[in-house]
């Protein structure tokens, strides 16, 4: 087989095929309920968010969703959240540690928003206070980055206890699109950026900036293992105390 290259990568991540939020949340949990609103100002339909079950432990989803549509992707700005999505996604984080819920966040997004009605509204304080107050949850939390994970949009939801990517998914400051017309005024050398940005998972990893590749999710099979996966990360983190926890968490980011 021919080794795939970083655009490759970034192909794949972006490719329609690419498992939806919906499709992702009903194989892996059950009972699934969605929350909306973030109690300020409306709902984002970018962040899909709610309380499922996994392997019978409740835990909090939150999710970026891109459409299936061109309607649904207008609707959720082709999966880049805005303000009040953020605020929906730190919503239910506090919720989470209120009631002793793992949290578990699922990424496939370009980036935040960049409009202007975003700005006003306060894009950068809602990513802020994301990881502000992400950092410091005192329950267990997972990020799996599932597509795109581009910029702070991606970062929000991926400052947890350990960051997984699925085998062809991408992590990076921008796009590569964006990198090479900002360093070459051309953003058709899109392919040397991407292999400049190390955006992959196996280049990550040695990087030491994720934790974990996974195996996509595709059929029952796969989703099985995720599952697995999950729910043994997530018993391995409820056995530490608060303290260690925290501490651990924040050695995690520390390091870069």
């Amino acid at each position: 087989m021919t080794k795939k290259t970083a655009y490759d990568k970034v192909q794949a991540a972006r490719h329609p095929s690419k498992i939806t939020a919906d499709n992702l949340i009903s194989a892996l949990f059950e009972d699934f309920i969605e929350l909306h609103g973030d109690r300020h100002n409306k709902d984002d339909e970018a962040i899909k968010a709610g309380i499922g079950t996994l392997n019978h432990q409740p835990v909090t989803i939150i999710a970026t969703q891109k459409g299936t549509d061109t309607k649904e992707n207008i609707d959720r700005h082709f999966g880049s959240p805005e303000p009040q999505g953020y605020r929906k996604a730190l919503r239910l984080m506090k919720e989470a540690e209120r009631f002793n819920r793992p949290i578990i966040t699922f990424v496939n997004t370009p980036g935040a928003y960049p409009g202007v009605d975003a700005e006003y509204n306060g894009q950068g304080d809602a990513i802020a206070q994301c990881l502000i107050e992400g950092a410091q949850l005192s329950v267990p939390y997972l990020s799996v980055i599932y597509g795109e994970g581009g910029s702070g949009g991606a970062l929000a939801l991926a400052c947890g206890d350990q960051v997984w990517m699925f085998e062809n998914s991408t992590y990076s400051v921008l796009s590569p699109e964006g990198y090479a017309a900002i360093l070459w005024k051309d953003a058709k050398l899109v392919e040397q950026a991407s292999e400049d940005l190390k955006l992959t998972p196996e280049q990550l990893i040695k990087e030491e900036i994720i934790d974990k590749i996974v195996p996509e999710v595709n059929d029952i099979t796969s989703a099985k293992k995720l599952q697995k996966l999950l729910t043994a990360e997530i018993d391995k983190l409820q056995a530490l105390s608060t303290e260690d926890l925290l501490n651990q968490r924040k050695q995690r980011f520390r390091k870069f």
